[in-house]
């Protein structure tokens, strides 16, 4: 779908009455992607860069206001350049919304979380349930982890 399109389509699903082309400027100014794409918004959403293709489903998912923004793994395909940019959206970002990342990048979790939660699945036994192994203030979590489990992930004992 286009652009425009793609970054309508949450608007359209909450059927949003007001004016939809403001609100998908707006959603692509907060993405940090209306600059490259405002003379683009007809033309495919694969037509964008794997780093302008993130901020266009971060546009998609800012369009609606929403109060928490998941992301999982929002930089996991894309060059360091394009996961500077994405890390810096973040940051720009987390003035207006709670977000919530998940990522088994540990220097990207050290750059941009607040606090952290490293939690576990056991897999050893069939198992698919996940446990929270610890909590707390990022710094404090990468520099003086409590549990023996995260500091042993931490050092890179575990893959």
């Amino acid at each position: 779908m286009s652009i425009f399109q793609n970054v309508a389509f949450g608007l359209r699903l909450n059927r949003y009455q007001g004016d939809m082309a403001a609100r998908v400027a707006q959603a692509l100014e907060g993405a940090a992607l209306w600059d490259e794409v405002k003379d683009k918004l007809t033309q495919s959403g694969l037509s964008l860069s794997g780093g302008q293709q993130q901020r266009l489903c971060i546009a998609r998912a800012i369009a609606t206001e929403p109060e928490v923004l998941l992301m999982d793994e929002p930089c996991s395909a894309l060059d360091p350049i394009a996961t500077r940019r994405i890390e810096e959206l973040m940051h720009e970002l987390k003035q207006q919304y709670t977000i919530a990342v998940v990522t088994h990048n540990l220097q990207q979790a050290m750059r941009i979380a607040e606090k952290t939660a490293f939690m576990y699945v056991d897999t050893s036994r069939g198992g698919r349930t996940g446990y929270l192994v610890e909590y707390g203030d990022t710094k404090e979590m990468f520099e003086n982890p409590t549990q023996e489990y995260t500091r042993q992930y931490i050092r890179g004992e575990f893959s």
